[in-house]
This record gives C-alpha cells, sequence and structure tokens, in this order.
C-alpha cells in the first residue's frame, strides 16, 4: 500500500486527534519540567504524555525522554544558535503502539467514517485483514512494536519528511532500511543538542559599567558558571541514549562601536585554565588585559552595547560506542557601557 498522502495524513492526524480528545480522560497535561527521579525530564515535541498523580510521566512507547540534570539553569540560561544552518531532525520513527494501542486508537476512527469509507477500508485491509497484517499483530504482543511518525512542530517541514504508513518491528529486529529518520543515536544527539541550554554570558568587567576613554577595561568570566554542560536523550523501550555535550571554547567581544580596541586584536579570548579572561587585580593598573576592551571615543550622553558572543563546541556520545560533532554553536548577551572622557585639572 502507498505511504500516506500529505491530505491523507493530514485529514487521519485530526481524525486520531478529536477521537481521543473526546474519549481519554488524562489527569495533568506534562510540561517541560516534569520530573522522574529527580531528574529534569521531558517527553519530545508530538508526543502524548499524562501523569498519574505520583509525579511519574508515562509516554508513548517509543517516546523520546530528555535528561536535563546537567543543563545550564538560571534566568539568563537560552538555546544555542548553531554556527551553521543545521536543525534539528523535523520527525523521526520510533515505537509508537502495542498492537492493542494500535486498534484503540484507529478503530473509533474508522468507526467515526472521517477519513472516507475507501480509505478507511485500506486501512482495515492493511491492518486487519493481513494484507501485510492480520488482527494489529496481536499474536505478537510482547514480541514487537509498530512504529510510526514523531514530529517536530518547530522544525518544518514535519511531515512532509516522514510519511510512511505505520509499521511493525519485530523486538530486536532493525527497522526496515527503505525508512529513512529511522531513530538512531546520532539523531536522539541532534534532538539533545536542541535542548541544551546554557549559562549567561555577562562579563565582569574592571572597570564595571562606566569605564574612560583610553583605559583599558579588563573582561573574564566567572570559571565557576563557566563549565561544560550536557543533555541525555533516549528511547528506554530500545536502550538507545545520546548525550550532546557543550564545552565553551572561546568569547567574542563586540565593543558595539568602532571607535574601540579589543584585546586580543581580534576580540576572540580563548578558554585558558577552565576560564576565559583574567580578573582584574591591585598593581594591574599599567598591564595590557588577556581579555578585554579600550574606548577611544566617549559614549557622549549614551551607553555603547557591548555584546559577548560564547562559542560551544559540541559532541556527542551514544549506545554503542557511537559519538562525533555537531556544529558549533553560540550564545551572546548584551550589556551597556558608559565611556566617559578623561577629567582633567586645569591650574
Amino acid at each position: 500500500m502507498p505511504a500516506l498522502t500529505r491530505n491523507a495524513r493530514a485529514a487521519f492526524t485530526v481524525a486520531a486527534f478529536t477521537i481521543c480528545l473526546s474519549s481519554l480522560i488524562v489527569p495533568r497535561a506534562a510540561h517541560a519540567d516534569d520530573t522522574l527521579d529527580g531528574q529534569t525530564q521531558n517527553p519530545a515535541p508530538d508526543q502524548s504524555a499524562a501523569s498519574d498523580g505520583t509525579g511519574k510521566v508515562s509516554v508513548t512507547v517509543g517516546g523520546v525522554v530528555f535528561d536535563r540534570s546537567k543543563n545550564g539553569s538560571g534566568g539568563s540560561a537560552g538555546a544555542l544558535t548553531s554556527a551553521t544552518d543545521w536543525t534539528p531532525p523535523a520527525c523521526w520513527y520510533a515505537p509508537k503502539y502495542t498492537p492493542e494501542q494500535l486498534e484503540k486508537e484507529r478503530l473509533p476512527i474508522w468507526a467515526a467514517e472521517s477519513t472516507g469509507y475507501e480509505w478507511d477500508a485500506q486501512q482495515r485491509d492493511r491492518y486487519v485483514n493481513g494484507k501485510p497484517y492480520k488482527d494489529f499483530n496481536k499474536d505478537k504482543t510482547g514480541k514487537g512494536y509498530w512504529w510510526d511518525a514523531y514530529v517536530n512542530e518547530s522544525f518544518p517541514p514535519g511531515w512532509d519528511s516522514c510519511t510512511e504508513d505505520t509499521f511493525w518491528v519485530d523486538t530486536g529486529d532493525a527497522p526496515p532500511a527503505t525508512v529513512k529518520n529511522a531513530i538512531t543515536p546520532q539523531i536522539l544527539a541532534e534532538l539533545a543538542y536542541a535542548e541544551i541550554r546554557v549559562p549567561g554570558t555577562k562579563v565582569t568587567l574592571a572597570p564595571a559599567d562606566t569605564t574612560k576613554v583610553n583605559l583599558p577595561t579588563w573582561a573574564w568570566l566567572d570559571a565557576a558558571a563557566f563549565k561544560p554542560v550536557s543533555v541525555t536523550a533516549s528511547v528506554p523501550v530500545l536502550n538507545l541514549t545520546a548525550t550532546a555535550i557543550a564545552e565553551p571554547q572561546s568569547l567574542q567581544i563586540d565593543p558595539g562601536t568602532s571607535d574601540a580596541v579589543t584585546y586580543p586584536a581580534s576580540g576572540a579570548c580563548a578558554v585558558n585554565g577552565g576560564r576565559i579572561g583574567e580578573p582584574y587585580a591591585q598593581g594591574k593598573a599599567g598591564q595590557t588585559p588577556p581579555c578585554g576592551v579600550k574606548y577611544l571615543r566617549s559614549s557622549g550622553d549614551g551607553s555603547y552595547p557591548l555584546k559577548a558572543t560564547i562559542t560551544w563546541k559540541i559532541h556527542w556520545t551514544g549506545t554503542g560506542g557511537a559519538g562525533g560533532d555537531l556544529p558549533d554553536g553560540t550564545f551572546g548577551a548584551t550589556q551597556n557601557i558608559v565611556v566617559q572622557e578623561i577629567q582633567s585639572v586645569n591650574r
């Protein structure tokens, strides 16, 4: 049977959603920061989840679960921007239903006749009448799962990338080679990448907030907050896991005006000894800062928007020794710097 067309899949999805709303009682919707066993986790987009009232979150059989316990936190934390045009997977295939769950979902949809008699008949043939599956494969309960698409609505084209009909895979077998986007450790790593949050990049300055023309301003980041972060994504039913790790690589300083000199000249301050830059201390006034800026002109009645952007190097490890690199990511913040003329006294 051919794969679902865009219109057929859209109609089927609407019908499924309508039937589920009318027949399913959900105690509480799952949110991004639901917790399981003390670790911050949540289902991936397009994945159903509900609490059982004890704080545990149940997800569809092949749902992706995120562990964010080692992620960046705090009000200033934010998502990385890829240094390339890379985006996370728009959709992927993974186990979604047991035979009984698929039957429970499909029968009400067919009974409602919302997708048309011809389509319903084709579906019954495929999943019930042995063309090629019989009675939803209930004779294989516990020996495999029905696989279907999970769609990341935040990254189109979504359904356009996953048009396969729901298909069966026996436990321990790989999905058919013809199926693109079947879940792998690398796909999990890419989904984990999208969930990474890194700490804010407000640098410490000396002098702070207000400086003088032609006076070197030292810049550095607190080493305690400047450390690697990671997110782990897994599909428990498949024993697949991948962790995306972001490590700080360099700090780029943009003074907010061309009337300035940066240290070093490129404005890129490298990580050194687990920190970026060097804290100013008494007695260093005559030294050149390893990381900083010198403004050559007053900001007048306003200020200059100094932007500090950190480049994070991303790599991942996964089940079976898999691993590799993902595109670098950046995250920046702007702080206003007042630059004043040095006042002199004439006698």
